[in-house]
């Protein structure tokens, strides 16, 4: 059966994250729904990785097997049809059969937005930080994330991972006039990792604790030192990237 790369953005606000759960609404579960009725068929989707509730998303993708024909126009444009305001289909890719949306990726980017006014046009989209804060402070700390490193210290601590190891590509800090965004790019990401990792380089920028102090917090392994998770409303999944050799067109 054919298989496909469907590329999908979404408001995170109503939904408990990506997956499917038995006591909450998770974005796959409405994305296999509309399927299911666009296909006449049960469907099941595999995402590239999971978001918490409330975290929004600029590109993610998920995979599905299809037999039935559409060109990729009436497909996006039917499923669509199906889904809710805040979810969108953004494109449609043919891939091998035992291509992975999930196994597959090699590079995800967050992105994670502060608003350091009362901005009711930004409400729940992000985090309104009213702290005076040195960005300069916060970047030097950020280098420190860059390279491959044991990020126990920012996971959550129950999950189902069988290590902690992540190499982070680059991770920075952007100012202009009222808002900041913090951008971190790596080949996987730990549950709860860039909420902790903005928790804990806010605190840099407050003066809380030192650049040495996140070297060290690094090296301990050990959560408790890190900072608090900041809200999941200002974070966003901005990109997913796969190698060419997935692709059949």
């Amino acid at each position: 059966m054919p298989r496909y790369f469907f590329e999908i953005t979404y408001n995170g606000s109503n939904y408990a994250g990506w997956q499917s759960q038995a006591n909450a609404l998770g974005v796959q579960t409405v994305v296999e729904d509309a399927l299911t009725k666009l296909l006449r068929t049960p469907t099941k989707i595999i995402g590239s990785g999971r978001t918490d509730t409330g975290v929004h998303c600029v590109q993610q993708f998920f995979h599905a097997d299809i037999e039935k024909l559409f060109t990729k126009e009436n497909l996006i444009h039917r499923l669509n049809s199906f889904l809710p305001r805040d979810i969108a289909i953004r494109s449609v890719r043919k891939v091998k059969p035992d291509a992975s949306a999930r196994y597959d990726a090699v590079e995800r980017t967050y992105a994670y937005h502060i608003t350091t006014v009362k901005d009711p046009l930004l409400l729940g989209l992000a985090l309104h930080y009213f702290k005076p804060l040195n960005i300069q402070t916060m970047n030097q700390a950020a280098a420190l994330l860059c390279g491959e490193h044991d990020f126990t210290c920012f996971s959550k601590v129950k999950t189902d991972v069988n290590h902690f190891i992540c190499r982070v590509k680059k991770a920075s800090w952007k100012q202009g006039g009222t808002k900041l965004v913090f951008t971190i790019t790596a080949n996987r990401f730990l549950r709860g990792m860039v909420r902790a990792i903005v928790g804990t380089l806010l605190d840099v920028g407050t003066g809380k604790i030192s650049v040495k102090d996140v070297e060290r917090i690094i090296k301990s392994k050990d959560r408790r030192k890190a900072g608090a998770n900041v809200d999941p409303h200002g974070l966003y999944l901005v990109s997913v990237k796969y190698p060419r050799s997935v692709f059949i067109d």
